[in-house]
Formats: structure tokens, sequence, C-alpha cells
């Protein structure tokens, strides 16, 4: 690798957090060991921040780390996209609330403030004013008489921008009663059945009063029978009423949130000058274009380019790309994770990916649902350097993209494992008692012990690699036929695939573990989470909303009843406590297979029906009275149940000529500061 020596002179690292360092590398560059890492930055509620490290940005070129550094600066740009999408008001609410957070002279010490603090915290964490895995709308602790008193001191350039000619009294009037009102805009993606899931929800995807109805027969009548290559309608726009007609208000550069996505494009623009190749360059320029037009054909075809971009180490993800945050699974959320190939872990996803026909051809799903060939099956395992959007601060461990299952068929997909961030997790639950209050016994702790990191890893990596991509739907099947129940039987369906094959000899035949009784440290976690642990992150009385709960649960429970007879799974109560027991690993592997072919059936013919009863029945509702209890144990952990997370800071360093000379990166940020300053210099959307 190049050396330079404007890296060895400009690029430091900062690590006020750790008392010692790593030796210097060649290029400057540290990076802090396990054991000196500080990985805990804050805790509130039922959050806790953590930090990540970036092992290997030491290693990356000077080019390298000028793409990164771009690419960066673009993920933070899009932050604003998410919060408004979340909620019309997330970004007013955003500004009163840390205009007040900073007021000078203000009594920080008061119990209003102090809630305050730990509400403001609350909007940081999830991107808005609902949480950001039950979607319920927070609570605020502080009073709105002693909040009303605070901004009415406020000057009038600290106020949010929220609509031209509207007085302070108006804007309050319509703001306050979004913050304090239980009954106003309660959740941000309601999925209960039976309700309008559009005017029940608070999500901004869709203008105000368009019903689920209107928004389904607009979608619907844009398709075109017989095209086998659709674009994702929808993906990329709100659906407003105008005029009395309804249209699409379309993301780019010139249209809807166009000041943030002009500057992302301004920085896209620049890592497209330092590609590392034609295959990236290509993706990147087509992005951009995208960006630019709104096209969805467009997309479609970054997208492909994105897929034949294998070779590059820097890669991104960085645009509107899941759905999980639309009611009805059309529009996409704002996402960004900024990262570069852990080379030496991706030759586990090589052995995997490179497998893919092998597993294919083993599933006991039924023939007929199967691909005769997997194509462009990539896998690799990533270090995140900068997270944005819906991916920050609450990160995915795994991602696989695109979704458009047309593309998927015929050009592949491309799945990554973020290891730096499981890393963060697993050393910020070390020595907190959780196993051993929750599994049965002392023999199954050590079986967790031993081989859950492992088979977690391995369990992602199968989920992300070959789940998503595997099996095929029915020749005229609509990729939208299981409508709101779409992502969970989907994700069931990965995860399935991840349960059933990591009890698989075939992994210990590639050398992925290192025996045959590995994988049971999976099923026993895997189940123990779906049926009990799980539930810590909900409040008592509420149903389960997030999407991979529910598919969870919905594994756990379905096992669970499907072994009344046999007990293979079962609940014992033992001094009035609940612990799950497996008695026979093989039948539940059994149990896996027969619900993954029963749940791929559902997905390749567009059985709505089927998958209705399947979520309806089983990944929703929770027992109350083993909620309470498990609820009542963990408080005795003093655990927070949700894990966030803050970005290292970034800096890029150029001579006088303006060239890229060098990059830092820092550590010591916290989590307040951070929050801050992303509002000082990345807040692009009118307020």
């Amino acid at each position: 690798m190049k050396k330079s020596l404007f890296i060895i002179a400009m690029a430091v690292l900062v690590l006020s957090s750790c008392e010692k360092k790593t030796e210097e590398t060649d290029n400057g560059l540290f990076t802090p060991a396990i054991e000196d890492f500080d990985y805990v930055v804050d805790r509130f509620a039922d959050i806790e921040i953590l930090r990540y490290r970036v092992p290997g940005i030491e290693n990356l070129s000077l080019q390298q780390q000028e793409m990164l550094y771009y690419l960066s600066e673009a993920a933070l740009c899009g932050r604003d996209i998410i919060y408004d999408q979340n909620c019309r008001y997330n970004l007013a609410i955003r500004t009163l609330l840390e205009s007040v957070y900073t007021m000078e002279g203000i009594d920080t010490t008061s119990a209003d403030y102090k809630a305050m603090e730990v509400y403001l915290k609350r909007v940081w964490a999830s991107n808005g004013i609902h949480h950001h895995y039950s979607g319920m709308k927070f609570e605020p602790g502080f009073s709105q008489a002693w909040f009303e008193t605070q901004i009415n001191q406020l000057p009038f350039e600290k106020l949010p921008i929220y609509s031209e000619g509207i007085s302070r009294d108006e804007l309050f009037a319509e703001i306050l009663p979004v913050i304090f009102d239980s009954t106003v805009m309660t959740v941000r993606k309601n999925q209960a059945e039976g309700a309008d899931l559009l005017l029940t929800s608070a999500c901004n995807y869709y203008g105000e009063g368009i019903s689920q109805a209107e928004a389904e027969a607009f979608y619907s009548a844009m398709r075109t029978e017989g095209d086998e290559t659709p674009v994702s309608y929808g993906l990329n726009s709100r659906l407003v009423r105008r005029d009395g007609i309804l249209v699409e208000d379309v993301y780019k550069t010139d249209g809807l949130y166009g000041s943030a996505m002009s500057k992302i494009v301004y920085w896209l623009e620049k890592a497209e000058k330092v590609c590392e190749n034609d295959a990236q360059r290509n993706a990147l320029q087509k992005m951009i274009s995208f960006y630019r037009t709104g096209d969805l054909k467009e997309f479609d075809e970054y997208a492909i380019l994105w897929l034949k971009d294998t070779e590059s180490l820097i890669d991104y993800v960085c645009g509107y790309t899941e759905t999980y945050g639309d009611p009805l699974g059309y529009k996409a959320n704002w996402e960004a994770v900024i990262n570069f190939k852990d080379v030496e872990a991706t030759k586990r996803t090589e052995k995997i990916s490179g497998n893919a026909q092998w597993f294919e051809d083993h599933s006991p799903v039924d023939s007929m649902y199967k691909k005769e060939k997997c194509k462009g099956v990539t896998a690799k395992v990533i270090t995140a350097a900068m997270m944005g959007g819906d991916n920050y601060p609450m990160s995915a461990l795994g991602i696989n993209l695109p979704n458009a299952d047309w593309i998927r068929a015929t050009y592949g997909s491309k799945s990554v494992s973020i290891d730096n961030i499981a890393e963060a997790y697993a050393q910020s639950v070390k020595s907190s008692g959780f196993n051993h209050e929750f599994v049965v016994d002392a023999k199954t702790e050590e079986l967790l012990s031993k081989y859950k990191e492992i088979t977690d890893n391995l369990h992602t990596d199968l989920h992300e690699c070959l789940g998503h991509g595997s099996g095929k739907l029915a020749p005229g099947v609509s990729p939208d036929a299981l409508g709101k129940y779409h992502a969970v039987i989907e994700e069931a369906r990965a995860d399935l695939f991840g349960l059933y094959y990591v009890a698989d000899p075939k992994l210990v035949e590639l050398g992925l573990l290192p025996d045959t009784n590995a994988y049971m440290a999976q099923y026993y976690s895997y189940l123990m989470n779906g049926l009990m642990t799980q539930t810590t992150r909900i409040k008592l009385g509420d149903n389960i909303e997030q999407t991979h709960m529910r598919n969870r649960q919905l594994i756990g429970k379905w096992v669970l009843e499907h072994s009344a007879a046999d007990n293979a799974v079962e609940l014992i109560v033992r001094d009035g406590k609940h612990y799950l027991v497996v008695n026979d690993y093989t039948v539940l592997r059994q149990r896996f297979g027969e619900l993954l072919r029963e749940i791929q059936r559902i997905k390749s013919t567009g059985d709505y029906n089927a998958a209705r009863d399947l979520v309806e029945n089983y990944s929703i509702r929770i027992d109350q009275d083993i909620h309470r209890e498990i609820l009542a144990r963990y408080a005795t952990l003093d655990m927070a149940p949700y894990k966030g997370f803050i970005n290292p800071v970034l800096t890029g360093h150029f001579d006088n000529d303006g060239k890229f000379t060098g990059l830092s990166i820092s550590y010591d940020e916290n989590f307040v500061n951070q929050h801050l300053r992303y509002s000082r210099d990345y807040s692009f959307l009118k307020k």
C-alpha cells in the first residue's frame, strides 16, 4: 500500500476515552484495543449509548480515506430527512427542545429541565418523538406549563420556521398538543388489523387525509400486467392530494427534500472523483443521477451497477432503501452505512456465498419455489465508519440489498455483516448476569458462553447472505401480494433459513463451526429471546409492533405450540420463574424446516390470508403474566434493553491548494455534543 508523508504528518487519532493506545501505524492512525476502549457513553430511559471502534481504518490508502470522508459527509447530510419521514412535526419539536436545552440562564437543576433532557435524548435516539421499536409516542416527564414558559422566552431566530406567516401563538398551539396530548399522533406506524393504517399513523409518507384504500388504489393502478421488471413504485416520494388529485412529491434535488439532497449530491460528486475503480464510479454516478431525477428506473440501474462492484474496499448504503417505516411497505426510509471491507473476516461469508447453490438445493422448501440457479450472491463482513438516517443511532447488524425481487433473481444480491457493531454490542453486555437469570441451567449457560457469539455471527451471515436471496416467486405473483404482512413474513423466512442451516454439518465441513453441537447455542438463545427476553423492550400491556420482534415471536410461539405433543421445546416454571427447555434439538431443527417450508410457500404464492393468520395469531400479542415476570426479573439486572450508538468524528485535512492530505478519527465526542453539532452543521430542511 502506497504511503504518504502527508498522512504520517496529519492523520492522528484522538483517544481521550482510552488510557493507552495501540502502536502507531505507518500512516499515523491508531486503533484502540478492545480492552482499552470505553464502549459505554451514556444511559437514559431504556437506552444505553455505545461507541464503536473502526479497526482497519489505519490500513486505508490516502485515496480510500478521502473517499470514505466524502461519503461520510453525505451520510450526515441526510439526517433531517428521516426525522421528517417519521413525523411531520419532528424537526420543529427537535428545534424547540434544543433551543430550550441550550438557553442561557435556564435552571438546569430543576426537575422539569432534567426530564426534558431525557425526552430530548430519546428524540435524538429515535429520530423523532416516537419510540424507535414500539412506535409509540414518548410521554414527556416535564410539564406543559413549564415548557410554555421557557419557549415564550426564546427569541424568534431560535424558533422553528414551521409555516410562512404563522404567529408564535399559532405555532405553539399546533405543536404543543403533539408533545403533550397522548391522543394526538399516538403511534408512528399503526399495524392493527381493521384500522386504516394511514389515517391512524403519524409517519409522514402520505399527505394528511389520504386513506389506505386511496393509496393502495393509486399504486395498484401504476402496475402493468406482465411487467417482469417493475420499478419500486412509491419508493422515493410522498403521496399528497393537490387540487383534489393524488400526486407524488418526489424526493430529488429540485423536489421534496431537495435542499438536503443537494448537499448529499455535493459530497457524492467529490467521492466520485476518487473512486477506486470504474465499477465503483459507474454505480456512484448513477446514484447521483437518480438523486437529481428521482427516476425509479435509474434507481434499478444503480442497484444493478452497485451489485457488480465486488472488488472495491470502500462501500456504502446511502439513500432510500428499506421500507419498514411505511405501514403499506411502499416508501423507503433514508439511511446510510459508510463502510469498508474486513478482508480477513470476509473469508467466512465467502465460504457461505460460494456454496449458495448447495444451500438452495438442500433447502426443505418445495422444489417448485427454489431457484434453479443462484446468481450474483456476494457476501462480506464490513467495518462501519459512519452511520446515518434510519441506521443511526440504532444500527442493524446486517444488510441484504437490493430489495427488488426481479433484480435479486436476475443479478443477485449483496449481503453484509457489520462486525464492529456486533463487537460493541457483545462487549457492552459482558458480565451483566443476563444469562444466569434467564437460562435454565449451568450446562446451557456454558453452552451459550462457548458458542453463542460465533453462532450469532453465523446466523446473521446466513440470514443476510442467503436467506433473503433464497427462493423465488411463482409466475405472475406480485412482490407486493402480502401487503402489510410482507415485512414480517420476509424477516421470518430469512431467520428460519439461518436457523435451519446453522445446525447443518455442512458448516462444520466448511470450517465455520468447531463441532456439530455448537448450533444448539443459537437455537436456545434465539427461542429464549423470541419467547421471553425480547419483551424486556416492551411496556407492560403493549403489543409487539416492531417487524423483527414480531418475526422472532412468530417463530418461537409456532414452534412451542407445535411441540406440545412431544415436548421437544417447552416452557417450565421453577421457583415461580419461567425457563425455556429444549429437550430435542434434532426435532427442533425439523420444526424450523417445516415452518420455513410453509412461509416460503406463502411468499412464493402470495397467500395473503395465510400470512395474515400467522402474523395475527403468533407475532403480536404477549402473555401478560409472563411479560410482567420477565420485566421484574430484568429490572434486577440494571440493564438497558436497547443499545444505540454515537459515530466517531472523522475530520478531513487539506493543504492550502485544497488537496486532501489525510484523515483523523476521534472517539471522544459524547452523545449530547454529537447531536447538537449535527443539528448545527447538518440541518438543511425547513423546520
